[in-house]
């Protein structure tokens, strides 16, 4: 029986790859933890970072007279029990409770609103250039009075399940961004540290103690603090992501200067050295792509604690300040015993950011075990 026999474009076909990064990812596919994380956040990246004014059907500053107005329902099935293929609100009514002498709003049966995907509603601009009115959900009606607020309304009357959408891009901008300011010096000073030693290492090293002497916290309020009052949001915006980036860039710096004084003895860095080649292109040719993967794990990692801390510090009012809107200023205009008595529904934000910090540990968790593929684990 005459055996088959393969051409070499079938061959090559066949085999299968053996690479490091082929292995990375195929040992990363197998962690369903770390997939889900980083689906979730791909996914919060994409709708809130890129299309936030898509995704939220209202303006961030929309106001409207149902102020601190409960998370409405969505319904199929009406109160005479008929269901209906497409969803649907009723329409919303204020009441005075005489009983707590407070404004309350109530659902009218006999009125209702169908919602739709792709409505047209309010204007806005994608990404600051592109004119556009669709909305990737809303109400399909003409009616003035129609209202959906999925998370409830805020004391201004404004739809709070938006204000998350367009908050949560400021706060998961600020983490990336953050980081990798803090990759870019950590990873040059960490390297410069571990190649020239001597005097250089010991000023570097002996600066991050300073810095690490000091509690996080108190010193992202001491310097948020410092910013001036008079300058604009946005300002204020990028010189928090520069502090935060300046803070947490030493204890980076020290492990890539630990992973350095490894390498710098390997024999491909004496051969880069007798071939003549300078000390920058030694570190960054060939030393710290050497060191990215415990780089890309220590970032995922460390993305969270840069999201709390702007949080933190915009609760507190030290941070980002309206008309800016991120989910620490949502937090601070939810910090009252008034608010978590009476609309509770402003503390929404505390979910989304658990989702978030969780998604990304999940992924870091996933990330450290798969960039070890030679691992037992």
């Amino acid at each position: 029986m005459a055996t088959a026999t393969l051409s070499p474009a079938d061959k090559k076909a066949k085999q299968v790859s053996q690479s490091y990064w082929s292995l990375v990812w195929w040992k990363f596919k197998k962690n369903r933890i770390a997939v889900i994380g980083g689906i979730i956040l791909l996914t919060m990246y994409v709708l809130i970072c890129l299309f936030a004014e898509f995704v939220a059907p209202y303006d961030l500053e929309r106001r409207s007279s149902y102020t601190e107005a409960p998370p409405i329902t969505i319904r199929f099935i009406d109160d005479q029990g008929k269901f209906s293929i497409q969803p649907f609100v009723y329409q919303y009514e204020r009441k005075v409770d005489q009983a707590i002498r407070r404004r309350t709003f109530v659902e009218n049966p006999a009125v209702k609103y169908p919602v739709s995907l792709f409505v047209k509603g309010d204007s806005y601009k994608l990404w600051g250039f592109i004119p556009g009115d669709i909305h990737l959900f809303g109400l399909k009606t003409d009616d003035p009075k129609a209202a959906m607020f999925l998370m409830g309304s805020d004391s201004a009357g404004r739809d709070y399940f938006s204000r998350i959408i367009y908050g949560g891009r400021l706060s998961l901008l600020i983490g990336l961004i953050g980081q990798i300011l803090t990759l870019v010096l950590g990873s040059v000073l960490g390297a410069i540290s571990g190649y020239y030693g001597g005097a250089v290492d010991m000023f570097v090293q002996r600066f991050t103690e300073f810095l690490a002497a000091f509690p996080d916290i108190p010193l992202f309020m001491a310097l948020a603090a410092a910013i001036p009052q008079y300058f604009s949001p946005i300002i204020v915006y990028f010189m928090l992501t520069l502090i935060l980036a300046l803070v947490r860039w030493g204890g980076l710096a020290r492990q890539v200067r630990g992973l350095i004084l490894s390498l710098r003895e390997r024999e491909y860095v004496l051969a880069a050295k007798s071939a003549g080649a300078s000390d920058s292109r030694i570190m960054f040719r060939h030393l710290l792509p050497g060191t990215m993967s415990h780089v890309i794990v220590i970032a995922t990692l460390s993305i969270p604690g840069m999201i709390l801390a702007e949080t933190s510090l915009s609760w507190l009012g030290l941070g980002l300040r309206p008309p800016l809107t991120s989910w620490g200023v949502l937090l601070q205009e939810a910090a009252t015993v008034y608010a978590i008595r009476f609309a509770p529904w402003l503390l929404w934000t505390v979910p989304f950011i658990i989702l978030v910090i969780l998604a990304f540990n999940m992924l870091g968790d996933g990330l450290r075990d798969a960039l070890d593929p030679y691992g037992g684990r």
